[in-house]
């Protein structure tokens, strides 16, 4: 198998091989050392950076809130593991000459213009409605798909095929191309 692809990109297959052996030995690791399985995800440690952020400002609200009475405000492996993330993200971009910055992708220029106020409150709106989503479903799409489906849960697998389903008809809605 190759590691690279034509256009210098990295294998998804490949890729995803090495995410399935995180998550397992994420999995692996957190019950032998903390005693209890914790498994993949991102969308509790954005929650916890928010408390953080509400902390600073009133102390009181997080103490007090029911949440973050169940969800400690912490920093912990799965903080450490998103902060990873950006930064290999960053240096394999780097790495494999990808890396650019775009104040507005070429797809949403094409569809809506090339306003980076627009882009930038759709991005802020759309992320809010996402996280929402993702504490109502009790977790986002990579803790669903990769720890889910890694312990064959039929809610996971659910949440996925959710996950996929509006993702289509969302992009479908939004970047069609329009008939003349």
């Amino acid at each position: 198998m190759k590691l690279k692809t034509k256009d210098n990109g990295w294998n998804p297959y490949f890729a995803g091989a090495l995410v399935g052996l995180l998550a397992v030995f994420s999995a692996y690791a957190t019950s032998v050392i903390l005693g209890k399985t914790n498994y993949l995800g991102a969308s509790t440690t954005f929650v916890r950076a928010a408390g953080y952020i509400v902390q600073f400002f009133s102390p009181e609200h997080v103490a007090n809130n029911e949440y973050y009475l169940k969800e400690k405000v912490k920093i912990d492996w799965q903080f450490m593991l998103i902060i990873g993330i950006f930064i290999g993200s960053l240096i394999s971009s780097l790495q494999d000459k990808s890396f650019k910055i775009e104040k507005v992708p070429p797809i949403w220029e094409k569809n809506f213009g090339s306003s980076v106020y627009k882009r930038a409150v759709a991005a802020f709106f759309g992320g809010i409605l996402a996280m929402i989503g993702a504490r109502m479903a009790d977790g986002c799409p990579s803790g669903h798909g990769l720890s889910g489906n890694m312990q064959l849960s039929v809610s996971a697998l659910m949440a996925i095929f959710i996950f996929f389903l509006f993702g289509i008809l969302v992009a479908n809605i939004f970047y069609r191309e329009k008939e003349l």
